[in-house]
């Protein structure tokens, strides 16, 4: 019965997103990559949320909460400020230009080479890091959820092998075939459903320990370990409080507002009315993300705090399931869980088709190309990175401990030398595009020596080594800095100055600043209250 209904609930979000689409001209790259920049605000928000949100935060997250408490909330809650950043001063931007990537941004600032040599530090990073990841933890959790080595007599590898490919094979339907518009709107379902599903968990959690009673539940979570509620991060922890005036700030600003597996879902909005809806949408929902991402992960330490060790915390959010949920809704969650996975893997793939088609096959492969022939040349392209991401994927199980924790902190090497010449391309006139080569490269060295060299020697030899977060803001300052006296030495000979494509009105949305404003301070308060 379990399994009908993930079956069912599944096919119901693939006939919605097919029906949804069918108006759209996909043999144009707006209409392909951009959806026909026809999404609604509801749509992005929607999209916006389920692409961030997958077994990676789902376990990961509510592992960490399970190990150290609410503390880190701060991956949600400051994502909420990242969002009303980028609704206020890059999205407007972006709109204006008519991007539909952001290297595109840096082509017309800079010049081709920095936007072909950003391409290829986005496309490294989905390939090597995201793709795989995303494949691997996503048939980890459905392996365990519906006991799969038994269902089909399989040792676990080989379980492995089949579940990785199947959830390829599906998501590369409608990341490849579908474009963006059919991502959005198989997004938006889902959402809906990880929403309830997500919420759920907790719900059952507490009325489980409370022995029917959310309040007692409550009251008896934290009465089990006060510390586990305090939002300041001691120097120690995963996440220092100091660290989110610093690090956390940038990465959360690189994500939202930079990467374009996430940001292309804005771009492709209808105005900027509606992208900026949109942003500001998913924000108010991010605020409340720990009741998804945290609060199992406490309730999971509650009851399973005697029997598993911080070691084993990542494995408390499927225990915690299969503890509390009713076994009527596992179908239903396994299939929510299961979108939450598709749209991570083929938001991710369709970004890199995206990235392939405009930025390194018309550039460099076929400069005459037409638009239908881009988008062939794009799916081909998915086509073989999707194949490339289901052979790596089962490989991950042979890694050592703790890979996801030591994958996170490699993506530092381009996080912020991107985000440094964005932000410094938007905000003046005269720095060269020799500047922005030299910060990147020497953002990637530095930081790479630094975590990969220069921290394993001092610890090894008895010191403490600045949190990665720390580092990340120190090269970031370090970098425009850099940019900025270089610009002083060897300025453009013109200024820069963005022309408005006309592709979408950018009139921008009246409550904007009210709404990005009670944001910020209802994550303020969030922190004042569980300081």
């Amino acid at each position: 019965m379990q399994f009908v209904i993930f079956i069912a609930f599944t096919l119901l979000v693939g006939i919605v997103a097919y029906l949804a689409t069918r108006s759209t001209n996909e043999q144009t790259e707006d209409g392909y990559f951009l959806g026909g920049r026809s999404l609604t605000g509801p749509v992005i928000a929607a999209s916006l949320l389920l692409t961030n949100l997958s077994t990676e935060q789902l376990v990961g997250l509510n592992g960490s909460a399970y190990n150290e408490g609410i503390l880190v909330m701060a991956w949600e809650t400051l994502a909420a400020i990242a969002m009303v950043v980028t609704a206020l001063v890059l999205l407007p931007r972006y709109l204006k230009g008519g991007l539909t990537t952001i290297p595109q941004f840096l082509e017309r600032r800079y010049d081709t080479m920095t936007k072909s040599i950003t391409s290829g530090l986005f496309l490294s990073g989905y390939v090597v890091v995201l793709l795989p990841i995303v494949l691997y933890s996503g048939a980890i959790a459905l392996i365990g959820m519906f006991d799969l080595n038994n269902l089909f007599q399989m040792e676990q590898s080989q379980t492995l092998v089949l579940t990785v490919c199947a959830i390829g094979v599906i998501g590369s339907l409608y990341a490849i075939f579908g474009g963006l518009k059919a991502v959005a709107v198989s997004d938006t379902v889902n959402a809906i459903g990880l929403l309830i599903g997500g919420l759920m968990i907790p719900v059952f959690g507490l009325l489980y320990i409370g022995d029917g009673s959310l309040l007692n539940g409550i009251e008896a979570l934290y009465a089990n370990d006060p510390t586990k509620f305090k939002a300041m991060g001691a120097s120690d922890s995963a996440i220092p409080f100091s660290t989110l005036f610093t690090g956390m700030v940038l990465v959360q600003l690189f994500y939202w507002g930079t990467n374009q597996a996430i940001i292309q879902r804005a771009l492709g909005a209808k105005n900027l009315i509606e992208g900026q809806k949109g942003l500001i949408l998913a924000a108010f929902i991010k605020i409340l993300g720990p009741l998804i991402v945290v609060l199992p992960g406490l309730i999971a330490f509650y009851i399973f705090g005697d029997t598993l060790d911080p070691s084993q915390g990542d494995q408390s959010y499927g225990l915690l399931v299969n503890k509390v949920l009713p076994p009527a809704l596992l179908g239903f969650f396994a299939a929510v869980l299961f979108g939450a996975i598709l749209s991570s893997f083929n938001s991710a793939l369709n970004s890199s088709v995206t990235l392939f088609g405009l930025d390194i096959y018309k550039q460099y492969i076929n400069k005459e190309a037409s638009e239908v022939q881009v988008v062939r040349a794009g799916k081909g392209f998915g086509i073989g990175l999707a194949v490339l991401s289901m052979i790596i994927a089962p490989s991950i199980a042979n890694a050592p401990e703790g890979l996801f924790g030591y994958l996170q902190e490699i993506n530092g090497c381009y996080t912020i030398p991107i985000l440094t010449i964005i932000l410094v391309g938007y905000l003046t006139q005269y720095v060269p595009p020799i500047a922005a080569k030299v910060a990147m490269g020497v953002g990637v060295i530095l930081y790479s020596f630094s975590q990969f060299f220069l921290k394993g020697y001092i610890e090894s030899n008895g010191g403490e080594y600045p949190h990665y977060l720390h580092i990340m803001a120190l090269i970031f300052i370090f970098n425009i800095g850099l940019m900025l006296v270089i610009g002083k030495i060897y300025p453009r000979k013109e200024s820069y100055v963005q022309q408005y494509t006309k592709q979408v009105d950018i009139t921008q949305w009246k409550p904007v600043r009210l709404m990005g404003v009670l944001i910020t301070l209802i994550v303020i308060s969030t922190y004042i209250i569980f300081t």
